[in-house]
């Protein structure tokens, strides 16, 4: 910085005013530092800044994993929010581990991250807590957390699953079974409750197998469903990952959709219109809720609030009915 005032000739408190901002300097003043910056490609020390008491110009999310198109979509959603604030964002994974998750939570807040965003691992077994974040902003999304002074976004997981089942059955399925990865994950959990509620509420039983998570597993499930009694006429499955393992499955067994067996899943995705048949799906807002959760990061940061009570924002999903449940639309029909 002392280069930088040097080549400006200013001082070096001029220099700091025009890094941060937070003090007017004249027009004049600000071309010549930032010349002088420009010339010496001169880079702000963003830790040293943050050990300052200055805001560091980044926030930290923490993803599950970025193999589901799901959670990439809410990635990029949550980086775009963040250019527009003049914000970088730090992204790392906890595959799911709740130890993880709180050893990179707290890696992230020691490079004292102005904020951070997370989609919790396993229901009740996240450790990311406001003791953990303490005066930082922390916003969860697509999972809620035990600590009620958190913000969460969420979608209607349980109404989406209801509707779309509501559907097969109105196609005059009576076995249907669901399909899903861990119950410990909140968002597998509330809508199999949503499935389960539907097939009782119709007088039928409900049929689910968790733990699917992988093709080879799903290949099994599949075989041992059709081959059994009353085999499922309509799968519904959890979300993006098991809709692959599954569609993989049919492939290799040679069923045909709708006729041997129709299909619905839960979350859409870029190619879902353009399998043999498309899919019929609920579509729930990923990068709408990536942007939602951001904003209220950022509105955090801004007011330097940190409540005792959160926010608890639930965002509708739309049911797109291609025809892979049965239906024969010459076009998807999108009911919201």
């Amino acid at each position: 910085m002392s280069d930088v005032a040097r080549l400006a000739g200013v001082g070096t408190m001029t220099v700091s005013r025009v890094l941060s901002g937070t003090v007017p300097v004249s027009a004049e003043t600000t071309r010549r530092v930032q010349t002088a910056i420009e010339q010496l490609k001169y880079r702000p020390n963003v830790l040293a800044r943050a050990f300052r008491g200055q805001r560091s110009g980044s926030i930290g999310l923490i993803l599950p994993y970025l193999y589901d198109p799901f959670f990439a979509n809410c990635a990029h959603a949550v980086t775009t929010v963040a250019k527009e604030h003049g914000y970088s964002v730090l992204i790392t994974t906890s595959n799911e581990d709740p130890d993880t998750e709180y050893a990179e939570a707290d890696e992230m807040l020691q490079r004292h991250v102005d904020g951070l965003l997370v989609i919790p691992s396993q229901f009740r077994h996240s450790r990311v807590t406001r003791t953990l974040a303490g005066k930082t902003p922390l916003v969860a999304f697509d999972r809620p957390v035990s600590d009620p002074s958190i913000d969460v976004v969420l979608v209607q997981n349980a109404v989406g699953a209801r509707r779309i089942v509501e559907h097969l059955i109105e196609h005059g399925h009576k076995h249907i079974s669901y399909i899903g990865l861990s119950r410990s994950l909140f968002t597998i959990n509330a809508r199999y409750l949503g499935y389960r509620r539907v097939m009782q509420e119709a007088g039928l039983e409900a049929d689910a197998v968790f733990d699917c998570g992988s093709e080879e597993i799903a290949l099994r499930v599949l075989q041992t469903k059709l081959n059994g009694k009353n085999s499922p006429t309509a799968i519904f499955t959890s979300n993006t990952l098991v809709t692959r393992y599954v569609l993989s499955a049919i492939a290799r067994l040679g069923i045909r959709m709708p006729k041997d067996l129709a299909f619905a899943g839960f979350d859409d995705f870029d190619l879902a219109e353009f399998t043999s048949p498309p899919l019929t799906v609920v579509r729930q807002p990923a990068q709408e809720m990536g942007r939602v959760a951001a904003s209220l990061l950022f509105d955090r940061i801004t007011r330097g609030e940190t409540p005792h009570t959160g926010n608890r924002i639930v965002l509708p999903v739309e049911i797109v009915l291609r025809r892979s449940c049965g239906c024969n639309h010459p076009a998807p029909v999108v009911i919201h």
